[in-house]
Order: C-alpha cells, then structure tokens, then sequence
C-alpha cells in the first residue's frame, strides 16, 4: 500500500470514528434556497441614533394644531401591488382598502397649518398568519425616524369555546380564536417606551403619506390626523357629575370573573388556574379550575384584555379589580384604564399595582382617599385594561439608548484591544479612541441619574437599581482610568449584557385578575384575604387529593382498547395535543387515545418489558433507526396511502428515518440552518451579504482586523453534533454523501468528502473561526456580527434581544457557484418524529393516529396553540409544509 492510499484510508478511519461518535445527529441534505438564488441579498440598516427624541428636537418649535383631517382611504394616490376595494367588511357598511404583506400604499393629504400632529388608523386585521401586523410610516418620501419603521397594530382574539372540562373533571383551556372587528389606533411606539401617541410633523400645504407593508394584512377605512384627545383629571370630572345630579348606583353588586374576557390582544391571554389560594373564584382543591386571566403571560407593554358588563340602571359606579401581583418584586405593575374605549380621566392613564404574594382588592382614589366613581348608563360597557410602562417608560427608554452606546463602545474597544487583550499592556486608548473614553464617562452620568430616578420610581433600592449603578460607577472609573480597560474589559462586557437582561426584566409588567367588582360608592369592598384555618384545610385536602390524582394521564381518560399514544417533551405541549385530540380526531374517528406524558429514555426499557405504548411522539432524529434495527417499529410504507401522505413533507424530512427499503416513522419537525447578521455592523464595515463561500473569504479580512468573529457551529459538550451540520453543510454542497446508494457503505473516501474535511478544519485552524461561543449573546452584543445558526434562533432573538430589533436579519447559508453560475445552498436538516411501536394492538388506528398528526389541520393548530402558549418564543418548526406556511414565521 503506497503512502497516499494509507493516508486516504486513516483519514476516512478518523472521520468514521468521529461520525459514529455524532450518528443520532447526522441530518439529511435540505436545500432551502435554490428557488431563491435569484433574490436580492442586499440591506438598508436604518440609523438607531436618529430616534424619536431627536426628531422632536428638529421641530422643538412646532404648534400643535388643534384640527382633524380625515382621509378616506380609498382615495389613495398610488399602490403597489395593486390593492382590493372591500365592502361591508365586519357587518359595518362602507368601502376600506386592503392591503397585504408587501408593497406599498399612498395618499395625498392637505394641511392648513405646519406642525406636530398625532395620526390615527381605522383598521381591519385580514386573517393571515396570526402575528401582529406591522408597517411603516413614509411622510413625504422620508422615513421620519426609527420607530416609524415599526408600527405594529393588535388583532383581536378571543375564547373560541366556552371552558369546557374532560371525563376526569378538570377544565380545559379554551382555543384562542381570531375575532376581527373594526379598531381604531394612534401611531405609537411598538416597545412601549412612550405613553402618548406618535407626533409626526407636517409642512403647510400639500403632503403624502405612505404605509409600507412588512407584516401581515389589513383593511384600512380612514386615516385622521389630528390631535389625540386628553384625558381630565378626576377632580374636574367629579365635578361635572355633580353639576350633572348623576346619583350614585344602590344595586346589588356585579361580578366579571377574569377568566371571561370578552377579546384580547394575544392569544396567549387565555383563562389559567390557581390552586394555591382557596379564595380564588371558582375553587378546587385538586381539580383543574381555570378561574383567572394574566400573570406573566399578560406583561409586554400593549397588550390588553376586554371585558364586558351589563348594568342594570344609569348611575355613579365604584369599580374595583381583585388582583395579585407577586412577580415583580420592588416594583409596580402599570396599567391603562379603558371604559367603552376611552380614559375615562387622567388618573386611569397610569394604574399601579404593588407587590404583594397575596390576592388583594385595587381600586383607584383621589387625593383624600376617597374611590374614583365611573358614570355608566345602562346597558352593556366595555372594560378594557392596556399594559403600559407608566413612569418606568423613561427610564427604560434612557438606559436602552445608553445600552446601544455602550454596544457601540465596546466594539470599538475591543478593535483597537481584541476581545482578550493583555492586561499588562498600556493601549494608550485615550489617544486612539478619545471618544469613546467620553462615551464612557457621559453614560456613566446618564446610567447614575437613571439609577436615581429608579429609586424614586419604587421607593426602595435594590437589585435592579445596584445593577445600574455597579454599571455607571464601573464606566465612570473607565474613563477615569483608561489605561484599567483591559483588565476591566471582560467584566464591562457582562455588565453590558446584565443591562440587556435588566431592559428584559423591567419592561415585564405581569398582573394576574380573578374578577373585575361594580358596586354601589356605599358598599364595602368583598373580602379576599384568608386566615390560618382556611388555609390549613386547603393544602390538607390538596395533600389527601395528590394521593388519588392522576398527574401522568392528560386530559379525557378511557378505559377499554383506546390507542396507547406516550410524549415525551413537556406537560404544556402535551395538554395542548390532548385537548386538540379529544375535540378533533377522537369525535372525527371514533378511536379514544389516552396520552400519556413520560420522561426521556422510558421509551426503550418499555419496549423491551412489553408494556411500551402503540405510538410514540417527539422522537429523535436517530431513535426510529435504532428502534427498526431491533424490530421494535412499524414499517410505514406497508400502508396503501403512505406516499400520498408522505407528500407533505420535504424528501429530505423522511431521510432519517429510512432503512432498508422501509420508513419507520413520520417527521413531527424540520429544522436548519440560516445566516444571521446585524444589519448596522456590516453597514458600518462597508460590508454585504456574502452569497458565497468566496464571498465570506472576502469579507472575512475585515471582520476579524475589527477583532469580530463569523460563527459557524462545532461540536462542543453544550452542542453534540453542532459540527456534524457545519460538516454536512460543505459535504452536500460540494455534490457529496455520506452513504453510497446501498445506505450501507460509506462515502467518506470520495474526493468531495475528503475535500468538505479539508475545508471545515481549515475554518478553525487556518481562518481561525472560534471553537467555543455563545451565539445569542455575541450577536447582541456585537461581537459576532454574522454566523450561521438553526432558523429557530430567529425566535430567540426576536423575543430576548429587543434591543437590536430592525438591526438585524437572517438570510440562506453561503453556498458553492456551481459551472452554470447557480448557487447550492444545500444544507442538513434536523427534527423529531412519530413512531408505531411494534406489538401495536391496532395498527390501522394507529395509522389513522399518525395520519391525522401529521396533516396541515394538526399541525397548524398545534403550532399556533403552542405559540398562543408560549409566546413568539414557543414558534413551532413544524416538517409539514403546507402548515409552515400558515405559521407566522417570516416570508
């Protein structure tokens, strides 16, 4: 054996080992961009510096107008694509426009008098994917400012069913469904961070307007410009009610329990239980009782709930909420009170909730003390709470721009010292980048002043203020001792980060209802705190019922010859999956399931004992291969429709899951990876979009002479297998496998294999790409501007780093230029999937279990089930193809 063909072989030796070593998540090849080799890669970061508050200060000087234009929307000027003129839409008569998810729409609007004037939309949400709908805002040809870019408007949801309870006597959630209707909404900021609309400044005379799609549909009807009403304060309204004689309301109490909101702004606002205090309405020691509305899942500024009430007679109404607010300790939880969609006064724009673990009854007052009274006539009335940041806006506002700066100032540290830069080393920063030394010193002061006012906010000092000012005194001492960065660097880096997290936490305003009271001004507010009795017979009764409880099955139990079907990812996707199963499939089909809930790696053992289930879901990508090698899983393909089923999926989906001849089991998930950059930083680099490998050899000189790194995943002890997908990647796209066609042989010792090996390793040894790092974090904070990463990342930095939003974008991978000037952007795919265990009692039930599973219907609703539960973050990947696309994951 001559030398080249020894080394040929140890290296397909070495490379064997290695893939044996990640087997479980060896991917098969997706190509998610061949249709798009065509498109456009470039950007237009927008400038986070030119913010609202500097805009103000261009027009400083600017009147406020006291006048209203209104624009009837179907005479727009221009739009592009062409736009539907709808009718009737909502049962309300009139003529709106409908516009989609991209393009444009524009009028022309006359103004009397220059100046500063709020704009108000009267919108219908067209069903689409069920995420907020999102434009921006173009005033004569210009974008004013950055969060014009981002306006977002609420659908509307509510309860698709009243709370129904299963055979065990627990009550299951209700589906959130979409409930659209005309509404009307100022241009505003989409974090919060100011409690008053948008002013948006008009020249005199003749001036245009444009909304540019970016999310979602909607109708439009009208948009007015106008000055936004303001609200009186109490003292002035109680006055008008006496001058008016309004007499006081002497009937019998009302009650609007929480859990019966009439609409709501997300669908994660659904009715939850509490079962830990026993004065919860309604109550049960064991059983499931979803008896309130809110809690953490109610705490991002903008949303709101609705409620309805009907009063019996015209009169003066005290009004009082039984709420707990025990998530945000130190602080308050702010409010905007909403009476038939209007502040009913001042004092109602900004409600607080204290502290405390415990349910308490929260109703407003004036200056004596005495409760604010609301006039209602009789009929029914609108209730409407909005989440709003109240005082807290400011602050967070001030250290979110502070923040950015500091990103901004880190970078360029850290371009001049490296990421890790000898501490012993003088790098004489005050002469090389003197302002950012004045950077440091100004946020310094900004960050100690907001600290300040934080105090003032809550009244007490405490955690979230000590993070503030450990931060402010460690840059005031930065740029007091330049030549101490170095050493200081790492730990202005965490600290940077700690801000981020402490933006995240502050923004969160949680508020948990169990009922909305309207009683006469003379009435005594109901009683809702419990002594020690009442709480000692609860948890005894909770104890004896814990003994008799059933926590592994979920949802309607049956006995008799039900399908066996195991999860095993979490009690939330389980929940969702039973009660999607108990009002779906079982009334469709006639077959009765019982779900059970086990823990990772039952499986197997089960199996082997003979008392494993008839079907098993949330698999791995390699268990259904390990479990067909053992003959413990149901070939797919013996099924007459197999192939019609298996249509819904990416031929790449069913890969893993094939074996001689056969497929074992039917992909759940599909996931892969894409190209994240932060738009701002490769602008600011003088940088595009690489569309190939060649590219990101080009471009990558420059990002690494600013001390940044490009981040392509390797295998780590956090992340089995992440190097199998990098591997892969360049395997795929360079026209290789990793089997031959008998599944069997490797491919290894092909020149495409050998060649992929070559260039992988040389990312890390010759390009010196990094081994080990924290992709979420590092792209926040800008030290990693561009990396590959799953899709699934998207959700992640959408829901965790709000602070770069519209900074950054995500794109397919770089890929090989093949001869004809096309692009492969191949890439491996990962997942889970669903199995028919071996030894199945009925395997056509079980069939007809897998079947309806994996459908688009299922999956839809399960993916958006999931999201209305938790949240963006909860975003579901599913392998179903038509259903991704019903999902609101971006276009």
């Amino acid at each position: 054996m001559d030398f080249k063909s020894a080394a040929r072989m140890g290296f397909v030796l070495a490379l064997s080992i290695f893939l044996l070593m990640f087997s479980s998540f060896i991917t098969p090849k997706t190509n998610v961009s061949r249709a798009q080799n065509e498109s456009k890669r470039g950007f237009a970061a927008v400038n986070i510096r030119d913010d609202y508050e500097v805009y103000l200060s261009q027009h400083k000087d600017a009147p406020y107008p006291d006048e209203s234009i209104t624009i009837d929307a179907v005479d727009f000027i221009a739009a592009e694509p062409a736009v539907d003129i709808v009718e009737g839409l909502g049962g309300i008569p009139g003529k709106a426009v409908k516009t989609d998810e991209e393009g444009y729409i524009e009028w022309k609007v006359n103004i009397n008098k220059a100046g500063l004037y709020n704009i108000k939309i009267e919108y219908y949400p067209i069903k689409g994917r069920g995420s907020s709908i999102e434009r921006e805002l173009w005033i004569n040809g210009k974008l004013p400012f950055f969060g014009a870019g981002h306006l977002t408007f609420s659908r509307v949801w509510s309860d698709a069913e009243p709370i129904k309870q299963d055979n065990r006597g627990n009550d299951m959630r209700p589906s959130q469904a979409e409930s659209p209707r005309w509404e009307q909404s100022y241009f505003q900021d989409y974090m919060g961070y100011y409690n008053e609309p948008y002013y948006f400044y008009f020249e005199a005379g003749e001036n245009t307007i444009r909304l540019v799609s970016v999310k979602e549909p909607m109708a439009i009807k009208s948009i007015t410009i106008e000055q936004a009403p303001k609200s009186l304060p109490y003292k002035q309204i109680a006055d008008a009610y006496q001058k008016k004689g309004y007499k006081n309301y002497e009937g019998t109490p009302i009650k609007v329990q929480g859990e019966h909101a009439y609409l709501k702004s997300d669908p994660t606002l659904y009715p939850v239980y509490d079962r830990a205090s026993p004065s919860t309405e309604p109550y049960h020691p064991s059983k499931i009782r979803l008896n309130t509305i809110g809690g953490y899942r109610w705490n991002l500024p903008g949303q709101w709930i609705v409620w309805k009430v009907n009063v019996p007679e015209d009169g003066l109404y005290r009004l009082a909420f039984k709420v707990r607010q025990n998530m945000v300790r130190g602080s308050f939880s702010n409010r905007r009170l909403l009476i038939d969609g209007e502040v009913p006064f001042t004092e109602a724009e900004n409600l607080k909730f204290k502290y405390k673990n415990d349910w308490v009854m929260y109703e407003l007052t004036d200056d004596n003390g005495k409760p604010c009274l609301f006039y209602l006539e009789k009929g029914e009335h609108e209730i409407k709470l909005e989440v709003t940041l109240g005082d807290l806006a400011e602050i967070i506002r001030t250290v979110e721009s502070s923040l950015y700066r500091l990103n901004e100032a880190y970078r360029k540290i850290i371009m001049v010292t490296t990421p890790t830069p000898d501490p012993y080393r003088d790098y004489q920063l005050e002469q090389q980048i003197p302002d950012v030394i004045k950077e440091l010193d100004e946020q310094g002061d900004i960050i100690d002043k907001m600290a300040q006012q934080l105090i003032a906010y809550t009244g007490q000092r405490g955690s979230q203020s000590a993070i503030l000012y450990r931060l402010s005194y460690q840059l005031k001492d930065m740029a007091r001792r330049p030549e101490r960065i170095p050493r200081m660097l790492n730990d202005f880096k965490t600290n940077i980060g700690s801000l981020g997290t402490w933006i995240l936490s502050a923004r969160e305003q949680p508020l948990e209802i169990d009922y909305i009271w309207l009683g006469s001004p003379t009435q005594q507010l109901p009683a809702v705190s419990t002594n020690f009795i009442q709480k000692a017979f609860h948890e005894v009764r909770s104890l004896i019922a814990s003994f008799t409880e059933d926590y592994n099955s979920v949802g309607n139990v049956y006995s008799g010859e039900a399908l066996k079907v195991w999860i095993q990812t979490g009690r939330d996707q389980a929940q969702v999956l039973k009660q999607i199963i108990d009002d779906t499939f079982t009334p469709r089909t006639g077959i009765p399931v019982n779900l059970e809930l086990v823990q990772p790696g039952t499986l197997l053992p089960a199996v082997v004992a003979g008392i494993g289930p008839d079907v098993a879901l949330q698999l791995g990508i390699g268990d259904p291969v390990n479990f067909a090698t053992r003959r413990a899983a149901i070939d797919l393909t013996q099924f007459e429709d197999f192939y019609e089923v298996a249509q819904r999926f990416h031929d790449s989906a069913l890969v893993p899951y094939r074996f001689n001849n056969g497929v074992f089991a039917l992909p759940e998930t599909q996931s892969f990876p894409m190209l994240f950059y932060r738009t701002d930083i490769l602008e600011e680099l003088g940088l595009q979009v690489p569309e190939t490998w060649e590219d990101v050899f080009n471009i990558l000189p420059v990002i690494q002479k600013n001390h940044m790194d490009f981040g392509i995943p390797i295998s780590t002890t956090q992340t089995p297998g992440a190097g199998m997908t990098s591997f892969t990647m360049l395997l795929y796209q360079m026209g290789g496998k990793l089997y031959r066609e008998d599944g069997i042989s490797t491919a290894l010792s092909e020149e495409e294999a050998i060649e992929a090996f070559k260039m992988w390793t040389e990312l890390y040894v010759n390009y010196k790409f990094p081994v080990q790092y924290d992709f979420a974090n590092r792209f926040r904070i800008g030290e990693m501007p561009i990396g590959i990463a799953d899709y699934q990342t998207y959700n992640f930095l959408s829901v965790f780093a709000p602070e770069i939003r519209g900074l950054w974008d995500f794109a397919p991978v770089p890929g090989m230029k093949k001869p004809d000037g096309s692009i492969d952007r191949s890439v491996p795919s990962g997942g889970t999937a669903a199995m028919i265990v071996r030894g199945v009692r009925d395997k056509d039930a079980a069939w007809e279990f897998l079947k309806w599973w994996t459908s688009t219907e299922a999956q839809e609703r399960f993916g958006r089930e999931m999201e209305s539960l938790l949240g963006a973050a909860g975003r579901y990947p599913t392998a179903n193809i038509e259903a991704l696309e019903k999902l609101p994951w971006p276009c």
